[in-house]
């Protein structure tokens, strides 16, 4: 348990909402394995339509990824009448992205009332050992609606 005070007790249904939501996800065959305050996971299988040059997963694939893990992650803690906006983040690539599957875990640092910092990890499973790929900073932005 992260010790983050939950504002929504049916935060799970609203976060599997908003990622159902997001065509981009199932474009890219992610899906959600994990939700808990503060803390959320997604899983990704290699696909060859999603790499680069090299063969590697694709950059933005990641980014967009741990963006989503990121910002879904901060959504556990918003108001039941929130919806979220990504203000920034930064993301640092550390290793080719070289794997049978991904995972892609956001958590939230310091959550506010506007503006939540989070940090995402990207991770390649290749045949049982996962290595750390890449890691993000990120600012999400609460936007409470007024009806």
């Amino acid at each position: 348990m992260s010790g983050f005070q939950v504002q929504d007790p049916d935060y799970d249904a609203r976060v599997r909402r908003t990622f159902t939501n997001q065509p981009a996800m199932a474009t890219l065959g992610i899906s959600l394995a994990r939700i808990e305050p503060g803390t959320l996971e997604l899983q990704m299988p290699y696909d060859a339509k999603f790499s680069q040059q090299n063969g590697f997963l694709h950059a933005g694939a990641i980014s967009t990824a741990l963006d989503t893990a990121c910002g879904l992650a901060s959504y556990t803690l918003m108001p039941a009448r929130a919806d979220i906006l990504t203000v920034e983040f930064k993301i640092n690539l550390l290793a080719p992205a070289k794997g049978q599957t991904f995972r892609f875990v956001g958590s939230v640092v310091k959550p506010g009332r506007t503006l939540v910092i989070a940090e995402g990890r990207a991770l390649a499973n290749d045949g049982g050992r996962e290595k750390l790929i890449a890691t993000m900073s990120a600012t999400m932005m609460t936007m409470l609606r007024q009806n």
